[in-house]
This record gives C-alpha cells, structure tokens and sequence, in this order.
C-alpha cells in the first residue's frame, strides 16, 4: 500500500506531540489539512494568515509545544511573515508550514511560485524544504526540536504541491525518534554566589520578572525567593502573574521610582530592550549593577555590562539562589528606607488612579473602565489585551493572579494578535482547564486588525468575551460635533485626521450576523451587567463594546513609556 507525503507529513506531526493546527487552506494544502484531522490533529481554520499565526504561536506559549500554522503558497506564506517575527521576537516555539508551487512549475511563472524558504530564513530559527518524501519526518523533528530548544522561536517547512501528492510505499516510510523535552540548563554556582552577595549587600534592590520567567513554569520558586527575602519585584507585561500583581511586594505603581533608584536588578527572564528602557540613564541609575539571568547566554550583556550574568533556565537558578540566601538569613527588613520610599510611591499613584478610576460620569475614562471590569471578571481569567492606551493602563488595572493569563502585544508591539491568542486561549482553557474565561480586551483601533475573527469564534463555539473600549481613534478620537465639523468641508482624506475612526461604530452589531446579540455600553451600571450576562455562555462569543471619551488619556507620566533616541 502506498502513502502520500500529505499522510506523512501529518503523522510526522502527530509523532513529535503536535496537537493544535490553525490556518487557512487551499492549493495545495487542501488535502494536508484533511490528512491532520485524520491523524487526530485539531485544525482550527481562520479568516487570516497572520491571526491564524498568532493563535498557533500562543498556543505555543501556553502549552510548550508549538502550535502549527498552515498556508498556503505565495501571498498566504507571505501575509503570516508578520506573525513569524512575532513568534520570533517574542520567543514563543511556532511551526509554519507552508504550499509552495510545484517544483516543475519554478522559474517559469508556477502559480503563487514565491522564493518562499530564503523570505522566512530572516524570521525564524529553521527553514528547509524537504527534499524527498522520505525525507518529511527528519525535518519535522528538526523543525519542531529547533523551535523549542534554548530561546524558543519560529521554524518553517516549505512543501510543493508534488511533494505532498508523491507516494511512497507505508511500509517504507521511515521513523523517526521523537526528541526529549529541551534540556535545561544549570547555572555555575559560583555565579549564583556572586549574585547572593550583590543582592545581600544592595541597598535599593528590586527583581524584575520577565515573560521568560513565566514561560519556564518557574512561578512556585519565583514567589518563594520572592517571599522568603522580601524583596520588591516589578513585572514585565507577560512577566505578570508569575508573583500575584495584588501581593504586597509588587511595586509596579512605583515602577519609574523603582528602576531609577534601585541600585541592585535581578533580572529573571526578562531582556533590557525598549519594554525595560535598555536598562540605562536616565531610567536607571548610571551605578546600576544588574544580575541578569537567562537561558540564551547571545543575550548577556545587551544593551549594559551586567555585573553577573547567568545562563540557566529560571527555576534552577531560582532554587540555588533561595538556598544560597537562605544559609546568610537574609531577608530585606520592611523598615528601609527603600521600602518606604517605594510604599509611599506606590500609595500616592494608587491614590491618582482611584480618582480618575471613581469618575464614573459618562464619558467614560480607561481607569473608569479597568477599575470596575477588574471587579466582575473571574480573578483567575486570562485576559488578552492589544491597543494603544487600551494595553497599557488595562495593564496596570486588570490583574493577573496566575503565570501565562495575560497575551498582550509582546515585544515587538503587534497589533491585530488579540483574536488569534483569544481563540488559542480559549481552546487552551476547553482541552485543559474547562470553565476558565478568556478576557479579550480591544482597543477599537486594533480590534480592526483582526476583527472578522470573531466568525471563527463563533463557527468553533468559544465563549470569549471581548471588550471593545471604543474612543473613535489611534490613540485619541473626536467626540461627534468635532468630527463631524472637521469633515464637514473639502476632500476627506485631507481633512480627516490621520487618528480618527468613525465616531461610536457599533462593532457589537457583528453577532448579529449570526443571529446574537452584542453589548453597547455608556455607563458602570451597563458593563456591570454585560459582563455579568456575558460570563454566563459556555459556547458562545460575546461583544462588549464600551463608548469612552474620545479624550480619554492615561494619567501624567515622569517619562514617556517609550524612550527616545538621542541621535
């Protein structure tokens, strides 16, 4: 009996753990997408390469395996580059497979024929195209092991249409080994010692948790180093959860306070790139000395000389370290100096954010919003959050208890993820922890990058809560009487600010192409009990879409989030 490389190709992935695939089919994957589901694969079919890429990847983060995406040759390899360097800058293990045009047909006009493995290289760890049909399991288990092995990434399978189609005998296809987990590095206990003795001797020390922290499963040691020393921590975006964003030690209210003065940083799977300001003056102290820990010794000494520098996976390291403090009784005393300092900050920008929280006249503002949502969602929700203002104050505001419940736009600032890594968290939460909710969070600017998604929610049953906060624009838009003024003369596309979307567009109307019903909400009382209603589906979306002022800004800032160039 024979077998095509499609059959192959689907059990190579079956044999090396894949389980979820997500993408968009036609020539010449059609008959690929039939042979996974008949492997027992779980192909989720989107509206759009990059959103179908972004599902694959944060199934990836979730699970640790990843995620595969599937498109099709040309213009469908070319759409998912966004979300293979997004996979790639994020560190999160991705598979793209991709059709390519039949071999006989390259260099002379093949249909969709597009040089599309030296277009992936730059975004990726791995890209090959197989050679032969026998030759399929040897890259899928390349592809797959290269993926998740030290800093994890993106890997992408090229395949020709002739190379699916080919066949081989069954009896002939060959097996190959399914690799082990990545292996986990330990740290040299001399550097472990030196980092003891920095943080014993620090006088403002502050541990920053990272999203590689979250990703290396390493929440059990972090919070007991965490509470076992006292020391203060700051989370990175995906950092948070690690240690409960509600502890006490959290300090992220006095975040700028805390990297300016503190004259000690551990840093736990976290880089210093823009998200951490480079770790440099003026954001930090010119004296600064840093103990950065991470699994990819090509990241040490980025951007600032750290003063130990540790390659090991988090939880070892962490687990060495608690020891090695332990054995000195160190534990930071809450009477510092640095502790008052940061529980003061800490309380006087709580206190700005309440009041703008408890202004509940409509318009509505973002803290308004974040303050009362924060109080009707389940604590141990995952929220997935994208958007301007939207990210980052739903960030300060919406909380997360637990590691890996919160997807956000990720270091290379995405916009348009939110759907996808809705739809992969929600999956996420079906097979492995049914009953928990995903929190889809959407500024209106970036749910228009991805939003016919929603149809895939829907034709999938995935209860997803998405939450709009519309103000009418990329970062600020105009309230009615203003817009309608601007446009009122003169051609459009000169007068109509660059920022500005349509004014309330009732993006809520969407489910009513399949017959549901969303959400328009002006006031606390309204999203109080659309949220309330919302939580109660087991198989379906929902829409929230929530009318802020076009106005509506985040409080005064010592800094700018983003640092600037000094060139």
């Amino acid at each position: 009996m024979e077998i095509d490389g499609n059959a192959v190709l689907a059990k190579a992935l079956r044999d090396q753990g894949i389980e979820y695939v997500f993408g968009i089919i036609g020539i010449p994957v059609v008959e690929l997408s039939m042979a996974m589901q008949a492997e027992g694969l779980k192909y989720v079919g989107m509206r759009n390469e990059q959103a179908a890429c972004y599902a694959a990847q944060a199934i990836g983060y979730l699970t640790g395996k990843p995620g595969v995406c599937l498109v099709v040759s040309g213009p469908g390899l070319l759409h998912v580059t966004g979300g293979m360097a997004n996979a790639q800058v994020n560190c999160w293990p991705l598979l793209v497979i991709g059709g390519a045009t039949s071999q006989d047909h390259e260099g002379i006009g093949g249909f969709q024929e597009c040089p599309q493995v030296e277009l992936s290289r730059p975004y990726c760890k791995y890209a090959a195209r197989p050679p032969s049909v026998s030759l399929i399991p040897m890259h899928v288990e390349k592809a797959i092991r290269l993926a998740c092995y030290g800093r994890p990434g993106a890997a992408y399978l090229d395949f020709p249409g002739n190379l699916l189609t080919a066949k081989i005998a069954e009896e002939s296809a060959p097996l190959q080994y399914t690799h082990p987990i990545p292996p986990v590095p330990f740290p040299d206990p001399a550097m472990v010692t030196n980092a003891a003795k920095l943080l014993i001797s620090a006088k403002r020390p502050l541990v920053i948790i990272g999203k590689g922290a979250a990703y290396a499963r390493s929440e059990l040691q972090v919070r007991q180093l965490i509470h076992q020393t006292n020391l203060p921590f700051l989370p990175t975006p995906m950092g948070k959860g690690v240690v409960p964003d509600l502890d006490p030690q959290c300090i992220a209210p006095a975040r700028t306070l805390a990297l300016q003065k503190a004259d000690v940083v551990l840093l736990l799977g976290a880089r210093l790139n823009w998200i951490l300001h480079f770790g440099r003056p003026p954001r930090y102290s010119s004296d600064v000395k840093v103990i950065q820990v991470d699994v990819n010794p090509e990241e040490m000494h980025n951007s600032v000389l750290s003063t130990v520098a540790v390659q090991s996976h988090i939880v070892p390291f962490t687990e060495q370290l608690i020891d090695a403090l332990a054995k000195e009784r160190f534990r930071l005393d809450n009477n510092t100096d640095w502790w008052k300092d940061l529980r003061a900050k800490c309380e006087k920008n709580r206190k700005v954010v309440e009041e703008m929280a408890l202004n509940v006249e409509p318009p509505l503002n973002y803290y308004a919003v974040f303050h009362h949502l924060q109080q009707y969602i389940p604590q141990d929700a995952i929220i997935v959050s994208e958007g301007a203002n939207t990210m980052d104050i739903g960030r300060t505001l919406l909380h997360n208890k637990l590691a890996r419940h919160r997807l956000d736009a990720g270091t290379f600032g995405t916009m348009g993820v939110g759907p996808g890594f809705a739809i992969a968290a929600a999956l996420f939460c079906r097979d492995h922890f049914p009953g928990k909710k995903v929190i889809c969070v959407e500024g209106d600017s970036a749910f228009g990058f991805s939003g016919m998604e929603l149809e895939t929610m829907v034709r999938y049953q995935l209860p997803i809560v998405i939450v709009i906060v519309n103000n009418g624009g990329i970062y600020g838009g105009f309230d009615k009487q203003t817009y309608d003024d601007i446009r009122s003369g003169g051609d459009l596309t000169q007068v109509t600010p660059a920022s500005a979307l349509t004014h309330e567009t009732r993006y809520e109307n969407m489910l009513n192409m399949f017959g549901m019903t969303g959400c328009f909400v002006r006031t606390i009382p309204q999203l109080r009990d659309a949220v309330k209603n919302c939580l109660t589906a087991t198989d379906r979306p929902h829409v929230i879409n929530v009318a802020i002022s076009p106005q509506a800004d985040r409080k005064p800032q010592d800094f700018k989030w983003l640092t600037e160039s000094k060139l």
